[in-house]
């Protein structure tokens, strides 16, 4: 069994990102918006300010109050996607309800959407075109490269079918040219569809949703979820004590998944850097 140390990939990879910047006319910019004071999200954006300074990037971060307007905030994004320093916008989600979330992720241009939730670089996604790709199954894949695991003939099961992970994961194990089933929370059987795979990727956000009986020998294991217990532990969507010694590789939780998320924003903003020069 291989535990997978997202921390030491994502360290290497912002290592190769700095290098690069220092060849660079200028520093890649990349602005984050946080509306409102959601503990979580300023913890989130706190880390990816803390990621670019170390990469040597310019990083905007605006925080807005939480009672601004939908139109208000459009026309921030709108300013952002004018902007010549700023190669890279993220709107730091959730928002607050009286925003519709979709309409601000549509309005960031897609050759600055590094997030790469835009309907246009999804829509570059289901085609396996060069475009600016979600973060965190970006990660993902970077990981299973690291570890040499050969995702094409392979049967691969996604756990979550959200848009901002699981059906972006699919079309990447998709495009990998894996067999894929993507699961949900109505999904019959699904214990016996993971028990079939040999790649799982679980992100529902439900602690240790998948059982250490659910996986065969020798399958990989990729743990997105990250839930804190009422102990205030932190905990993945698998049993990780029942599975990793029947898994060949694992992610923990914490320190997966996570630190890659941040390293492919980098990894994201440099590529948007060079699509805009």
């Amino acid at each position: 069994m291989k535990i997978i140390d997202g921390k030491e990939i994502a360290k290497n990879l912002r290592l190769k990102i700095s290098e690069e910047v220092k060849k660079l006319d200028r520093p890649p910019g990349l602005a984050v918006i946080l509306v409102g004071e959601d503990p979580a999200s300023a913890v989130y954006v706190r880390n990816k300010e803390r990621a670019c300074n170390e990469a040597g990037f310019f990083s905007d971060k605006i925080i807005k109050s939480e009672n601004i307007t939908e139109e208000q905030l459009l026309e921030e994004v709108e300013r952002l996607n004018h902007d010549p320093q700023i190669d890279g916008i993220l709107v730091q989600l959730p928002l607050p309800s009286h925003i519709n979330a979709n309409k601000v992720i549509e309005h960031i241009s897609p050759l600055k959407d590094v997030d790469g939730f835009h309907s246009e670089n999804i829509g570059k996604l289901m085609q396996n075109k060069s475009h600016l790709r979600p973060c965190t199954p970006k990660g993902v894949m970077t990981m299973l490269a690291s570890i040499g695991c050969e995702v094409m003939g392979m049967n691969c099961v996604v756990i979550g079918a959200s848009n901002i992970v699981g059906r972006p994961m699919a079309m990447e194990l998709l495009n990998a040219r894996g067999t894929v089933t993507i699961c949900n929370s109505k999904t019959k059987n699904v214990a016996e569809k993971v028990m079939q795979a040999d790649i799982v990727v679980v992100g529902v956000g439900i602690p240790k949703m998948v059982k250490g009986d659910w996986v065969k020998d020798g399958a990989v294991v990729i743990d997105i979820g990250i839930n804190r217990l009422d102990d205030g532990s932190l905990v993945g969507d698998v049993d990780f004590d029942a599975i990793k010694d029947k898994a060949s590789a694992i992610t923990p939780v914490p320190g997966g998944v996570g630190p890659m998320t941040i390293a492919t924003l980098l990894e994201n903003t440099l590529i948007a850097y060079r699509q805009n020069l």
